[in-house]
């Protein structure tokens, strides 16, 4: 590991062959804590670049441990945090939605590292037990609609790595490789990015593989479509710019999407949205997203369906079902 600090540290990048089997070599655990905070820490201070990304993702999917699902008409809503902006659970509650709307959602999810509560924290609190478990995990897919992926228990990498994430307590470029190392890769991915450097990675990574796909970042810093200004769309069909008076959306604030102080905070804001008994602008911002993620099933149908789809969702209680069969 000293040589490949020190390669790291005069400014020089690996290739994907070399991201790959240092990868897989920290997952061995060939190396001590003190090194591979070293080297997480390095991604911190520099920007990754694609053949690095491509080399962590292809260690992290060689590794992953195996479970057949149907992925071939299922998608993931998946964001990469680390946009500290503490907003609640919206692309998990969007999973639900979606769900509801009847389409197959095979999420992949952790505890949040640099936020208070990732995906995982608020459904272990709602009651869900993570499993790796095949036929489970089947049944509630053919059941709920969505199936929930715990990746420590997927990727050995990320378990071991975790505590040393914990005490960094930032973004690292395992909140890069999340989205893209969900173990099944379902066809379809609406995936949030915290900036426009990351989203023009992810586009030409997810344009190599057989994924329909919508990267969604909003301008003002939000690894979702926030609805508090301008949000950048870009997928195989179109990169655009989208502006919630455009959907007529209202424009929100900052301080309407706050997740809470706790995990509980987090957990009541879900049930609410899930039940219709949110804020209008929590409600607001899980129907843009829902529909984003909707869309991604095609992208030739009106924006205002995908939106009527998540809406009828919500309201009709069959997101809250979804959630409740999930939990049983």
């Amino acid at each position: 590991m000293k040589a490949i600090l020190n390669h790291l540290y005069e400014y020089k990048t690996l290739s994907k062959e070399q991201a790959k089997n240092i990868l897989i070599d920290i997952t061995e655990d060939k190396y001590n804590p003190a090194q591979v905070a070293s080297f997480i820490s390095v991604y911190i201070m520099r920007p990754i670049h694609l053949e690095e990304l491509e080399g962590f993702r292809e260690a992290l999917l060689e590794l992953k441990k195996e479970v057949h699902l149907d992925a071939s008409n299922a998608i993931d809503l998946c964001g990469t945090g680390g946009d500290g902006k503490d907003t609640f659970n919206i692309s998990t509650i969007s999973s639900f939605v979606v769900a509801g709307a009847g389409y197959k959602v095979i999420k992949h999810g952790n505890y949040g590292v640099s936020s208070i509560c990732g995906s995982s924290n608020v459904l272990e609190n709602l009651g869900y037990q993570f499993t790796t478990d095949e036929s489970r995990l089947n049944q509630q897919l053919e059941d709920a609609n969505i199936c929930f992926l715990h990746a420590p228990l997927f990727h050995s990498a990320m378990k071991s790595v975790a505590p040393i994430r914990k005490q960094l307590g930032v973004k690292t470029f395992f909140n890069l490789l999340g989205p893209l190392v969900n173990p099944v890769q379902p066809k379809y991915q609406s995936v949030g990015v915290f900036n426009l450097k990351v989203a023009r990675l992810y586009e030409q990574i997810l344009s190599k593989i057989n994924r329909e796909y919508q990267i969604v970042h909003s301008l003002d810093g939000y690894d979702e479509c926030s609805l508090t200004g301008d949000c950048k769309l870009i997928s195989k069909k179109h990169s655009k710019t989208l502006h919630p008076n455009k959907i007529n959306m209202p424009l929100l604030k900052q301080e309407e999407l706050f997740g809470g102080k706790t995990i509980e905070d987090a957990a009541t804001i879900f049930k609410n949205v899930l039940n219709n008994t949110s804020t209008p602008a929590q409600k607001q911002a899980v129907l843009v997203n829902s529909a984003l993620a909707i869309q991604c099933f095609d992208f030739n149908k009106p924006f205002e369906d995908c939106i009527a789809e998540a809406k009828e969702s919500i309201e009709s209680g069959k997101a809250f079902t979804s959630l409740k069969k999930l939990t049983l």
